[in-house]
């Protein structure tokens, strides 16, 4: 065989390889920070992959493969997930992980591109709220247009009228500083006063961002804080003596790392922390036919992890990529998928936004969660609300619980 034919059968190969590939294959991405905040993306993983196996991980008869990135935290290389998400002729949704920011930092990009996006922790309010009925991004989580109103209604009737907000310096922390205020503004109350910190605040700079505040001037600290930074703030107040001694409200971002293993029970107990979660937990809610048949299927899946339910680290991460996954696994059923990329993408936010009533889900039953976005319907994408909303606290071993209903 000349050398010009071997080329040309090899190139037909190659374009007949990629072909059956692309025929017999859907591409599912999850892009998360798995340097920093493993135990959230590991959770999310872990709850997409449960509600997957459930349908045999296939969709119309093509397999399901999971592409799992790691944007480390990182705005710019999530950025170039995405640029590789688009170029993939098999990828049929995008995951995202625990960080606000590169949601909205990129939520012109992802929209004005198509990008299905599904946000299974994420809680920056702008994040879902894209200006145009050309909006491809769906919640299933905390909404922070509502959590501050939640986390301020807890705190006031405990009796703090006078909270100091403690905020990271970033775009979750700006969304969460106008929700509160406007929260207190409401009650007819103003904040003792306002910290913002970067990410990766020290031990040293957190006790001098405590010990420098007017202590007699608050009733409480709302936090809003990852994993790594809120460590370092909860050991900051626990160390007060306790004339001084405050307690903490928090946002779940703390939740997303190895926290609970590096602020002991004795500290989290003294400061009375209490943090927002969702209202369903395999430790402490109720057991469902369902709940029992995801924890099963997730001990099977992962028998080096997972043999009972207080395994399941950052859970809200599980429940939420677990429930928004079964939403986009009927949306898909209701669709006839293609080999186009594109069409597929456009296809699926139509169903995702005319979903049936009476979803099960482990949070709830979802009667029609998503609808068409619109200036006046600015919830439209967002699958829970404020009465999905609980608090939670960790025990002595360690295990987050639902504590306290919403009020």
């Amino acid at each position: 065989m000349s050398g010009w034919l071997a080329r040309i059968l090899g190139s037909v190969g190659l374009i007949c390889f990629f072909s059956l590939s692309h025929a017999s294959t859907f591409h599912v991405y999850l892009d998360a920070d798995r340097t920093v905040h493993f135990e959230s993306a590991d959770s999310i993983e872990k709850g997409v992959k449960v509600a997957f196996e459930e349908v045999g991980n296939r969709l119309q008869g093509r397999d399901i493969e999971f592409i799992v990135l790691d944007h480390r935290g990182n705005s710019a290389r999530a950025k170039r997930h995405m640029m590789q998400f688009l170029e993939d002729p098999n990828a049929l949704v995008y995951i995202a992980g625990l960080h606000s920011p590169p949601l909205i930092k990129y939520r012109d990009y992802i929209n004005e591109n198509q990008l299905l996006t599904l946000v299974p922790w994420a809680a920056g309010g702008p994040i879902t709220r894209y200006p145009s009925k050309e909006n491809y991004v769906f919640r299933l989580s905390i909404d922070d247009t509502q959590a501050g109103e939640f986390l301020i209604s807890q705190a006031v009737s405990e009796g703090c009228k006078r909270p100091h907000l403690l905020l990271e310096r970033t775009p979750w922390g700006e969304s969460n500083r106008a929700n509160m205020l406007e929260a207190l503004t409401s009650r007819n109350l103003i904040p003792s006063g306002i910290s913002r910190f970067d990410w990766g605040l020290s031990e040293e700079g957190a006790r001098l961002l405590i010990n420098q505040l007017d202590l007699s001037s608050l009733d409480c600290f709302l936090l809003v804080s990852n994993a790594v930074e809120g460590e370092q703030l909860i050991n900051a107040v626990g160390q007060l003596s306790d004339d001084k001694l405050k307690s903490v409200y928090s946002h779940w971002g703390v939740t997303g790392g190895g926290f609970h293993n590096r602020v002991d029970h004795a500290t989290r107990e003294r400061v009375d922390l209490k943090i927002l979660q969702t209202c369903f937990s395999f430790v402490s809610s109720p057991e469902s036919q369902l709940s029992r048949r995801a924890f099963s299927t997730a001990r099977t899946l992962f028998p080096d992890d997972i043999q009972q339910p207080s395994d399941i680290k950052a859970p809200t991460g599980f429940v939420h990529g677990y429930d928004v996954s079964r939403l986009f696994l009927v949306a898909a059923d209701s669709v006839t998928l293609t080999d186009s990329a594109i069409d597929n993408r456009k296809n699926l936010k139509l169903a995702l936004e005319s979903l049936e009533p009476s979803i099960a889900g482990l949070i709830k039953t979802y009667s029609s969660p998503f609808s068409e976005f619109t200036s006046g319907n600015m919830r439209a994408h967002e699958a829970l609300g404020i009465d999905d909303y609980c608090i939670g606290q960790y025990d002595q071993s360690n295990v987050m619980r639902i504590t306290q209903q919403g009020e």
